[in-house]
């Protein structure tokens, strides 16, 4: 699967506090980092950047373009900030992200083709973010239409089905895995990707990993092509790079509702199989599922 390093947010306040001061030396740790423990994007998420935007975004590019090679993920609402990063990217860019709604159509697309870059495409619309696999595929196919008249090609296009937090709505968790087995019918060429984050979004810091961690095994067996995810969690990315093939083979196993003695398993295999069972909707998500 295809990983976008994260870990470049104006919500850190050393990115916040390096962005504000023009100090590129926080954001060299935050880019070398990520590089080498081997993200394949990194995304720059300034947030709407209403001050000052054009220079800001310009610079933070530059900075960050100094001390990688990797293309860039330009992750803001503000579409005078998007178009200023696109002028300033060296290799195509990846628009994160636009939507359905009035708005994203009239300013956030039409920046694709102008650019010739890829653009992450969430299947919320003026009516918000639907409910359900079904109201998601009908979402994406209008704005999938409108972006190809557009002149932006399916391949350019990365579907995100929205993902919300698991403590939230434990059902949304079921309605996304359904969606995202139907994106290559609906989009023939087409990408998927998510915040992986969002997930785990409210859940206590030590749960976070795991639950991220176990996710991304599902939706890449369920064919997820790339996740934004933390460009620091080394046992994601070893997972993800087939290193711990063992993992991978229990949450599966979980996931087909084999017959499993945890019992015997060590602590932190049982950790996974539980996991997997709230995400499947089999348990009911608390702070404390690793406890029942």
């Amino acid at each position: 699967m295809i990983l976008i390093g994260e870990d470049l947010n104006v919500m850190s306040k050393k990115i916040s506090q390096a962005i504000k001061e023009r100090n590129p030396e926080p954001i060299r740790k935050f880019v070398v980092g990520q590089t080498q423990n081997g993200m394949d994007y990194l995304d720059l998420n300034v947030g709407p950047l209403t001050k000052e935007p054009v220079e800001t975004m310009q610079w933070l590019v530059k900075t960050v373009q100094g001390f990688t090679d990797l293309p860039l993920c330009l992750d803001t609402t503000n579409p005078v900030a998007m178009e200023a990063g696109l002028k300033t990217c060296k290799k195509k860019a990846l628009i994160n992200s636009a939507s359905g709604t009035s708005e994203s159509k009239e300013k956030m697309l039409p920046l694709a083709p102008k650019y010739s870059a890829g653009i992450v495409l969430s299947v919320i619309n003026d009516a918000g973010l639907p409910s359900d696999a079904d109201e998601r595929a009908a979402s994406i196919l209008e704005s999938l239409e409108f972006a190809n008249e557009l002149g932006v090609p399916n391949e350019d296009i990365w579907i995100d089905p929205v993902l919300l937090p698991v403590g939230v709505d434990q059902r949304q968790v079921s309605a996304y895995l359904e969606f995202i087995q139907m994106i290559p019918d609906l989009a023939p060429g087409a990408k998927s990707v998510c915040g992986l984050s969002n997930l785990s979004y409210g859940a206590p810091k030590e749960l976070k990993v795991l639950l991220n961690r176990t996710f991304l095994v599902m939706i890449a067996r369920y064919g997820q092509h790339s996740a934004i995810v933390s460009g620091f969690d080394e046992e994601l990315i070893h997972i993800n790079k087939g290193e711990i093939p063992e993992i991978v083979n229990l949450i599966h196993r979980a996931m087909n509702e084999d017959d499993m003695d945890i019992s015997s398993l060590p602590q932190k295999e049982v950790e996974y199989v539980k996991t997997t069972q709230v995400l499947m909707g089999k348990t009911l998500y608390s702070h404390s599922w690793l406890e029942v």
